[in-house]
Formats: structure tokens, C-alpha cells, sequence
């Protein structure tokens, strides 16, 4: 298999496993734990899995990266999450995807201007026909009502959208240099820094002892799977395609939510805590699925770079 198609398989991982991860994180925040202390205990987990596994696999960084790590571990790690969570408190649920609609379209902007990246009619199409597609699904989940919002909510998501932005356009030149491995460790490390004094007071008041084995099992999904591995792949594929594929799988996300909580109803899956409508799946969504999946298509074919 091309390393190419390798990396849009471990992207669209990525996206399946955060498309999972909107029904198990309604199950625990913040009825189990409040959403900065679940960042906590998130970045706390991931860093000893990234060290853990890096202690097999050493590698010297230069100490000149050091500062660009930083800034991996501010943007990627610290403001990424915290904005998003804090965001997401303030405002509805539809309105915050459909501002994430506009990750993409960010970081082909940023990439064109700090990095050189070239910005093709093929990638602007793309993009366009993924953000239709995406949009055209959310549109579809907002007949529900989207009560709830606000203006300080949604310039959250907004920032925290710029922030990812900043994250994938920051990384790419490490990737040249580093394993994902040790980019992310040393990042997590930098995005532990200003995530622990906000989130300590959260991860104290959590009853751990009161945990069931179901909500073990989903804060270990959410440490294990949506973190540490979604993290890896994530900054892995970034060493073979640019940052605007990578974005651009963002897409995803949505078509990834409703077929998971699809699936939930259909084969009766309980989810402790949350209260999951019966999605619908027609005609009308499958023609979004294919949008985003003929978008990321035209992103990525002319995109990607040689290993």
C-alpha cells in the first residue's frame, strides 16, 4: 500500500474515532467530570503513554526546537482542547460544527502563508464541496433546535478552530526532522504546563472510587483512543501530506457522529448518562457523504508530498 493512502486511512481513523467520541464524552461530562478536568486527566495520559512509548524508541531533539514544540503544545494540546470544551458550554452543538466547518479553510490559509503551501483551484473545490456536504449534515441535525447559543460560546469554537489551524502549520516542519512520537510527547508535555492549574480543582472533586467499570472504560477510550492514538496518527500523516488534507478530513466528523449514534439506537447500545435521537439516514445524507468524500479527494490528490 502507497505510504499516501496510508495516511488518508490513518486520517480517516482519526475522524472515525472522534466521531465515536461525541456519544462517550456525553456520557461523563460533566455529570462524572467537569470538562477541564477531564482535559487534565486527557493531556496527564497521554503524556505517559507518548514517554512511555518514546523510552523504546529514543530520539535527541535539538534544543533549537524547543520553542516550536512549545508552540505544538500550546495550539495543539492546551488552547485546542480548552477552547473547544469551554466553547461548546456556551454554545449549541450545531452551531459548533458548523464553525469547525471553517478548520479547513484556516488552514489552507495559514499554510499558504507561513509555510509556501501552494493553494489550487483543485483544493479550494474541495474544500467548498467538503464544507457543503458537512454543512448539508448539520443543517439537517439543526431541524432538532440548536437552543442554547451565544456569541461568547461560538468566538470560542472560532478561536479554538484558528488554534488547530495554527497546530497543523506549526508541526509539519518537525515532522521532517522527528518519529510523531516524539513530537507529541514533548508537546503534551509544553500543553501540560497551563492545562493543570486549570483543570486540578476538577480532577480532585471526581469520585474516583465511585467509578463503574463502564465509565472506566469510556475514560480510558477517551485517553487512550481519542488522545494518545488519534494524536499519533494525526502528526504521523502530517510528515506525508500537507496540512490542508489533514484539515480537510475534518469533514468528517459529522457523517462519522450520525453513523455512530446510528448504530448506538440500532443495536441498542446503552450509554450511561446520554440521550441519543434516532438519526436518520436517507438519500439526502448519503448525497453529503459523498460531497465530503469527493472533497477530500480533491484536496488530497494533488496534495500529497513524497515520503
Amino acid at each position: 500500500m502507497r505510504i499516501r493512502t496510508r495516511a488518508h486511512l490513518a486520517l480517516f481513523t482519526v475522524n472515525l474515532i472522534y466521531g465515536a467520541n461525541y456519544a462517550v464524552a456525553k456520557s461523563l461530562m460533566p455529570a462524572v467530570i467537569g470538562p477541564a478536568g477531564f482535559i487534565l486527566v486527557r493531556v496527564i495520559g497521554a503524556s505517559v503513554l507518548f514517554w512511555l512509548t518514546r523510552s523504546m524508541m529514543p530520539e535527541r531533539v535539538e534544543w533549537s526546537d524547543m520553542p516550536r514544540l512549545a508552540l505544538c503544545g500550546l495550539f495543539g494540546v492546551a488552547l485546542n482542547q480548552l477552547l473547544f470544551f469551554q466553547g461548546l458550554m456556551r454554545t449549541s452543538p450545531v452551531h459548533a460544527s458548523i464553525i469547525m466547518v471553517a478548520t479547513p479553510m484556516i488552514v489552507l490559509a495559514l499554510s499558504g502563508l507561513l509555510i509556501g503551501e501552494r493553494i489550487t483551484r483543485s483544493k479550494v473545490l474541495g474544500i467548498a464541496l467538503g464544507a457543503a456536504g458537512a454543512l448539508l449534515l448539520l443543517g439537517l441535525g439543526a431541524q432538532h433546535g440548536q437552543g442554547g447559543s451565544s456569541p461568547l460560546g461560538d468566538a470560542f469554537v472560532l478561536l479554538n478552530a484558528i488554534s488547530f489551524g495554527l497546530f497543523l502549520v506549526v508541526v509539519k516542519p518537525l515532522m521532517r526532522k522527528y518519529s510523531a512520537v516524539t513530537v507529541m510527547a514533548w508537546s503534551f508535555v509544553f500543553g501540560l504546563v497551563p492545562v493543570f492549574p486549570m483543570g486540578l480543582s476538577e480532577a480532585l472533586a471526581v469520585d474516583w472510587a465511585g467509578f463503574t467499570w463502564h465509565v472506566w472504560l469510556s475514560v480510558l477510550f477517551v485517553v487512550i483512543m481519542v488522545t494518545f492514538v488519534a494524536y499519533l496518527l494525526n502528526t504521523w500523516a502530517l510528515r506525508h501530506v500537507e496540512p490542508s488534507v489533514v484539515g480537510t478530513h475534518i469533514y468528517f466528523q459529522p457523517m462519522m457522529a450520525v453513523g455512530f449514534a446510528w448504530a448506538y439506537v440500532r443495536f441498542n447500545v446503552s450509554i450511561p448518562g446520554a440521550a441519543l435521537e434516532t438519526p436518520v439516514i436517507g438519500p439526502v445524507q448519503v448525497l453529503a457523504a459523498l460531497a465530503i468524500f469527493g472533497g477530500v479527494y480533491l484536496v488530497g490528490r494533488r496534495s500529497e508530498l513524497r515520503s
